[in-house]
């Protein structure tokens, strides 16, 4: 298992990823090749299921041993976080996490006994079966747990949210997030902005690593979220990079020719 996302975040070096919404392989690999930190696969909002999810961290194990795989997954429920886990993802990350049961409950569901209630089986992250003990052994020490700040009202609650033991991060959701607001992608409106600081700010009183997810594919947009302080950055996504990428240059193409 790739433990670096964990250790790399508690050695303060801020990472960089992406998110995968296509549900390709060879998207999965191909990106991984590049030198991402770690690699996101969207089972949220994007119709990949866990069959290809597995085979996506296949290919990506292909691409770069050292790009840690990654699921956002549907929500927090038990049944499918673990097999996720099992399947062989480094880490999670759980979408619109509302309150302190609501970690807790990710927290179950992604760690092994005593601190959480995570079943086990023979599966892909222990080898099919021929390296249980090891597996089982470093798994909560390894396994990488995000949580997801996408509601005003999680922001209300956003320290009990971080005393439960066993998260490593905080990703804040800026669409959802804005949209609770009724600010819609409103990402320069004051309100919008404290909030957002707001939750900055817990992450760093409380020693947790804050993350963005930086939708466009845009540069300069990046460089200066993380200034802001962020630790765990995901630079757009598989879908909206190949759409802008033929969008911009078809346009520069016809207005040439």
């Amino acid at each position: 298992m790739n433990s670096s996302i964990r250790k790399r975040l508690r050695a303060g070096e801020t990472l960089i990823g992406s998110w995968i919404n296509s549900g390709s392989p060879v998207i999965a690999e191909l990106m991984a090749t590049t030198g991402f930190d770690f690699l996101c696969i969207d089972a949220e909002h994007s119709a990949v299921d866990l069959p290809q999810v597995q085979q996506m961290f296949q290919a990506m194990h292909s691409g770069n041993p050292s790009c840690a795989n990654v699921v956002r997954l549907h929500g927090v429920d038990y049944s499918l976080v673990k097999r996720y886990l099992d399947a062989g993802a480094d880490g999670v990350i759980a979408p619109l996490v509302m309150s302190r049961a609501d970690a807790e409950l990710l927290i179950e569901a992604t760690k092994y006994p005593p601190m959480g209630n995570r079943g086990v089986g023979f599966c892909r992250a222990n080898q099919y079966g021929l390296n249980v003990k090891p597996s089982v052994d470093s798994a909560n020490e390894n396994v990488f747990v995000a949580v997801q700040i996408e509601h005003v009202d999680a922001v209300g609650c956003i320290d009990d949210i971080l005393d439960v033991e066993g998260i490593d991060a905080v990703f804040i959701g800026p669409y959802d997030l804005s949209a609770s607001m009724g600010l819609t992608a409103q990402f320069d409106h004051p309100d919008y902005i404290e909030v957002r600081t707001h939750v900055l700010n817990a992450c760093r009183a409380k020693g947790i690593a804050a993350g963005i997810h930086v939708v466009p594919p845009d540069v300069d947009l990046f460089i200066e979220q993380n200034r802001e302080g962020y630790q765990l950055m995901a630079y757009s996504l598989d879908i909206t990079m190949v759409l802008e990428s033929c969008k911009n240059a078809l346009s520069q193409i016809r207005s040439t020719i």
